[in-house]
Order: structure tokens, then sequence, then C-alpha cells
């Protein structure tokens, strides 16, 4: 498994070097103008140049903060929700209608309302990431209990444990890598919103990389900051993603023993 984890990241350094060779040659050959495209060696001078700017720092810690809490909030809502959605088939059914006509709403479609009802500043930012970030994690959960083993659960309520106890001894271990899945999905929307909330409202949203973007999209000639902001986003994404990745290996050691063992997969659900 190691070994093979270990070709697989070196499969995608080569593909990542190629891709950043090809754009320089195309670049410097005149194939893409570089007014309208920077060179890729500029770009990457420039994001490590950010490293050291106090400012860019701050606002970098700031989406980290933002993300963290929107995603937390999300996570906890989503999981309550999705357990009691998946196993009550009454209240589901319900519910289920609210809830399909607020999922295909646009968190940034929102902006103006929320800056109406809570305010400017990081609270808005993290309100519309939790909008977002919640169906991911929701929807996962509501499949992971569809999933559970009725005959386990039968079994359970057999030897006369409770409803409440069944689903924590029960239900929601089995639900776990659904859950585990709709966290990961989940944590990529909150870095999406906060950053895309941030470039269209600025500051006004608070800090972070999408205001960053905002500020440096104002000046003539700022490409290059704009784009070295923009590979930031991406490797904080990459970075946050492969920390999940491990947590989640650490923690359900048993399903990635099962899933090593030829057993079938967990299938992701698209919020």
């Amino acid at each position: 498994m190691a070994s093979a984890r270990a070709a697989r990241w070196i499969r995608g350094g080569i593909g990542v070097l190629v891709f950043l060779l090809l754009a320089e040659a195309a670049g410097r050959l005149g194939i893409i103008s570089r007014s309208a495209l920077p060179l890729t060696s500029a770009v990457l001078a420039r994001t490590v140049l950010l490293a050291g700017s106090g400012r860019f720092i701050a606002d970098l810690g700031a989406t980290l903060e933002s993300w963290a809490a929107g995603l937390a909030i999300a996570s906890a809502a989503g999981i309550v929700l999705g357990v009691l959605l998946g196993s009550l088939p009454g209240v589901r059914t319900a519910a289920m209608a609210v809830v399909e006509f607020l999922r295909p709403i646009p968190s940034v479609a929102l902006i103006l309302l929320v800056s109406l009802l809570i305010g400017p500043g990081q609270r808005m930012s993290i309100t519309l990431i939790v909008y977002g970030a919640i169906w991911p994690v929701l929807y996962n959960t509501i499949a992971g209990m569809d999933d559970v083993d009725p005959v386990a659960v039968q079994t359970h309520r057999a030897f006369g444990f409770s409803g409440l106890a069944t689903i924590r001894m029960v239900a929601l271990p089995s639900a776990a890598p659904f859950i585990a899945t709709g966290i990961r999905l989940a944590s990529a929307v909150a870095i999406i919103l906060n950053i895309a909330a941030g470039y269209i409202t600025g500051r006004i949203s608070g800090p972070g990389i999408g205001a960053f973007i905002a500020d440096a999209s104002t000046g003539a000639g700022n490409t290059t900051l704009i784009l070295a902001a923009t590979v930031w986003a991406g490797i904080l994404g990459l970075v946050l993603d492969l920390l999940l990745v491990a947590a989640q290996r650490r923690l359900l050691r048993w399903h990635h023993a099962l899933y090593s063992s030829g057993e079938p997969a967990v299938t992701e659900v698209a919020a």
C-alpha cells in the first residue's frame, strides 16, 4: 500500500511538472501572450514571495479560520439532521421537499440577504460556508443510514437496546465512511465559498484569500499576483484534503482494511 501510494505521488508530481514546463514553454515561444498569462516561472516566484508577506499570511489565516468554523458547524448540523432524516422515515418524507428546495440555491446568491441579516465581517463568510457545505454531509449521512444492515439493527433491538443506543452503536459506525466522505466534499465547498465570497464582496465578508485577490484585481498589471494567490488557494485545498484523508484512515482503519482486502468501496454521494 505504501509503495503504491508513493508511486501515485510520483506520477502525479511528474504530471504537474510536465504541465508547468509546457506552460512555461508556451509563454516563452509566444504561443500564449505574456500580457494575457504571465510566465509560469514568474507566477511561481511570486507564490514563494507571498509566503513572506504579512498581509497575505493574515488573509490565509483568516481563510483557515473561516473554513474550520464553517466546516465544523456544517458537519455537526449535517450529521445530526442526516441521522434524524435517515432513521425517521416520516420526518424524512415531510422534510425532503424543503431540503430539495433549499439545496440548489447557490450560497453566493444569498450574500446580500446574509449581509443584511448578520452584517459584514467574518460571520457572514462563515454563514455562507455553513449553508453551502451542509449538503454533502447531510446527503452522505442519509445515504450511510440507508446502507446500515437492517439485520444488525433488528438483532441489536432484540437484545433490548434502545433506538438511540442502536443508532450510536450500530448505525453511526456503519455510516461513518459515508459521513467522512461528505465532510471531505464539504471541505472543498467551504474553501471555494470563502474565496468566492471574498472575491465578490471584498473586505465586506472579512479578510481572506478571496479579499486579497479582489484587492489585487483592482490594480493594473497584477495578474501575476492574482495567479500566485490562486496557487496558494489550490495548495491550501490540497493540504486540507490530505489532512482529512489521513484522519479518515486513522479513525476508520477497519474500513480501509476491508477496502484493501477487496471489499466494495463506499460510493460518494454528490450533493
